[in-house]
């Protein structure tokens, strides 16, 4: 028989559990942001707080000798640039795939979705050869190119799927007014499909902010790579740098912060579309 008091501790046993999960996500963060601070010659415990004062001379490290300055300004470049060129293409190449469901476009749509089951990594050394023939190797479109192609099949799958629970009326509407293709799509379907755009642009925007495998053979030269290669130059064959490590993935994060702060309000309203339609 169930009674008011398990009723009662229903909610305090699920914040408990959150409560939980909650702290396990936080130790690594603990652990990341005491290593920072800690002297390199710090032979003290992984959980203890630095032994002597703590020292800013890991993010220091981490600056001069990563070139994080270079490798924040050119993942934010690379980033913002594959997702708005994913979003714009991603969009438009969903259109007619969802609207017109021909055969043609259903085969269309299908051999998109096969492409996401393409490793990048098998076509490195053709991908590598037809970039260095088009001196695109070490550039920002000879990185953005690839990653928009490799991230393009998600976000027309996710745009298509969309599209197809949006009625046709208000475009015909639009149509009927005059408007051009290009721009009922712009004026009218756009603007309705914000919570899947909401979702292509975090999606999209993690993964190449992220990204290593390409951007580590593509953008070889210190002034040119990437977040991740760069934290990965700590670690090397004559030994590893943690430390120094730690506080450029700190330096990598805080961007990801000041855009979640600015822009949360904008995400949260995307995703409760999204749940409400």
């Amino acid at each position: 028989m169930i009674t008011l008091s398990s009723h009662k501790k229903t909610p305090l046993l699920i914040l408990g559990l959150l409560g939980l999960v909650t702290l396990i996500q936080l130790v690594p963060f603990y652990l990341g942001l005491v290593t920072s601070f800690k002297d390199s010659r710090d032979q003290g415990s992984v959980w203890a707080l630095p032994l002597s004062e703590p020292t800013l001379e890991n993010f220091s490290t981490a600056w001069e000798r990563g070139s994080m300055g270079y490798a924040l300004m050119n993942s934010a470049i690379v980033t913002v640039a594959t997702t708005v060129l994913v979003v714009i293409v991603g969009s438009l190449a969903a259109y007619p795939l969802a609207r017109r469901r021909t055969r043609f476009n259903g085969f269309i749509l299908v051999a998109t979705l096969a492409v996401m089951m393409i490793p990048p990594l098998s076509i490195l050394v053709p991908l590598i050869r037809l970039l260095k023939s088009l001196n695109l190797l070490n550039t920002h479109i000879g990185l953005i190119l690839p990653l928009a192609a490799f991230a393009l099949p998600q976000a027309i799958f996710l745009y298509s799927q969309s599209l197809r629970g949006i009625p046709e009326s208000m475009e015909e509407a639009a149509k009927i007014d005059g408007a051009g293709s290009l721009r009922t799509f712009f004026s009218v379907v756009l603007p309705m499909l914000t919570p899947v755009t909401i979702s292509v642009v975090i999606l999209t925007g993690t993964a190449v902010w992220n990204e290593f495998a390409l951007s580590s053979y593509i953008m070889t030269t210190n002034e040119t790579r990437t977040l991740a290669p760069a934290i990965a130059s700590f670690f090397g064959a004559a030994g590893a740098n943690v430390n120094a490590a730690i506080a450029s993935s700190f330096l990598g994060i805080i961007p990801v912060l000041v855009v979640y702060v600015f822009l949360q309000r904008y995400f949260m309203k995307g995703m409760l579309a999204g749940a409400v339609k």
